[in-house]
């Protein structure tokens, strides 16, 4: 059973898929978690120093899609 959950899917340039991207690893580089705010609501998980994570690439004949997955 999830306590929360946030799920936001959203059309973006490339550049800016990259540029969200080194938000999210300078976050985790810093040590001090990740902070997420969707619709007034803010989302502060605490990240261990060692987490797990999975790079997946599916390749279909009309879409590709990375997707990459920290757990702990």
């Amino acid at each position: 059973m999830d306590i929360a959950k946030l799920t936001d899917t959203q059309t973006l340039r490339r550049e800016e898929a990259a540029r969200r991207l080194h938000e999210i690893a300078d976050e985790l580089a810093s040590g001090n978690g990740f902070v997420i705010e969707r619709d007034g609501i803010r989302f502060d998980v605490a990240v261990p120093d060692e987490v797990r994570m999975k790079v997946e690439v599916e390749i279909e004949s009309d879409e590709r899609e990375i997707e990459i997955e920290l757990t702990w």
